[in-house]
């Protein structure tokens, strides 16, 4: 090698840092260190190592604050809320959907809604378990409790405090139907149009309070019968296809404003006594802590806090709500009572093959009913 080319190699060689190997050490293993000299020929992977940190760095500031939200998003399963079917089911949905997201707020879980167009439906829903937690007429709250494993938790209260609404009877504004007597002294003549048997008004109080309570059974007094909600029965009427329907007064008072012309051509032909507002059911095998956040939320609802007035407002959005008073099963028992006249004055009404056979499907439904109120009793508070 020539000097001058030593020369030229040895400056290179001076500032670069070669890795030296340590030979196998008495134990056997190797080691491998390197100097702490820095190496000019390193330099490009060391610079996209900083490169690669940084962007880790930037990254990482990027996902904290995600992270810290993802912390505070429940993952908890979510509930599912049954929803009464006033309307039509996506009417119900949307009018319930404000006060459904803040119990999911609430509670840090989702909250699913069940609304069907049919009670038969709801009811099933809550026989099949996929409810949670609904709001009910007294029926079907009634099979919920004895049947379904469900507790009453929660009574509505309305913005005029009266304790529940009336059943009705509606024909158009200028029938010659003009009282209880035109209707009810010429059988086989007028067309009908009544709710579903498990709707408490637009069923099952006509016919205990003024078709049973006659000996009559409106299936095969009329002309014809349909069955259909209370708004499609009132706009039945209205069009000229029914000449009498059920409804009950908070529906119609609905439909007063949702079809003011329809509503100018009926005219009210029967009330019946005071029914006991709707409630909220829940199923009694939940958590007893989420138990008692779902009470304290829906009885707390509207009432206190700064948010009370809008929170008033969303449930205005479903129907003449004020919040929701707490409740028990006990709250149930004017339906059994309802439900338990209408068996015996059928029962009563009906022809049998003797007197005694008679008297022992009376004695049955006597016994049933004491047994059933008992029941809603002894389990009055959630």
């Amino acid at each position: 090698m020539s000097t001058a080319y030593a020369a030229a190699t040895g400056a290179r060689e001076r500032s670069v840092s070669v890795p030296v190997e340590h030979p196998i050490s008495s134990r056997g293993d190797a080691t491998l260190r390197q100097e702490e000299t820095p190496c000019l020929g390193r330099r490009p992977a060391r610079r996209g190592a900083v490169g690669l940190l940084h962007w880790l760095v930037l990254l990482l500031g990027m996902l904290i604050p995600t992270l810290a939200t993802l912390q505070t998003v429940s993952i908890e399963p979510p509930l599912a809320f049954g929803i009464l079917p006033i309307g039509g089911p996506s009417e119900s949905a949307t009018a319930w959907r404000p006060m459904l997201d803040d119990m999911s707020h609430a509670l840090q879980r989702p909250i699913h809604s069940v609304s069907v167009s049919t009670y038969e439906g709801l009811a099933q829903a809550l026989a099949d378990k996929r409810i949670d937690l609904a709001f009910v007429s007294g029926l079907l709250a009634l099979d919920a409790v004895t049947k379904d494993h469900m507790q009453v938790i929660a009574q509505l209260s309305s913005d005029d405090r009266s304790r529940g609404y009336y059943s009705l009877l509606i024909v158009g504004k200028d029938s010659p139907i003009h009282n209880l007597d035109d209707l009810l002294r010429q059988p086989g003549r007028w067309r009908y149009a009544h709710g579903e048997t498990l709707s408490v008004s637009g069923y099952l109080v006509p016919e205990t309070q003024l078709f049973a309570e006659r000996k009559l059974n409106s299936d095969t007094f009329f002309a014809s019968v349909t069955v259909n909600n209370h708004q499609n029965n009132a706009l039945a009427v209205a069009n000229g296809e029914a000449d009498v329907a059920s409804n009950n007064t908070a529906d119609l008072q609905r439909f007063a404003k949702q079809f003011p012309d329809q509503y100018a051509r009926l005219r009210i032909l029967w009330k019946s006594s005071l029914i006991p507002h709707a409630v909220i059911v829940m199923r009694s095998d939940l958590a007893p802590s989420l138990r008692h956040q779902i009470i304290d939320f829906v009885t707390q609802y509207a009432k206190h806090g700064r948010n009370a007035a809008s929170e008033l407002a969303k449930l205005r959005l479903i129907h003449d709500i004020s919040g929701f008073d707490p409740a028990g099963n006990d709250t149930l028992i004017p339906f059994a009572d309802i439900q338990y006249n209408l068996e015996r004055r059928r029962a009563l009404s009906a022809q049998w093959v003797s007197k005694a056979a008679m008297q022992t499907r009376l004695q049955k439904i006597d016994a049933d009913h004491s047994q059933l109120l008992r029941r809603l009793q002894t389990t009055a508070k959630p």
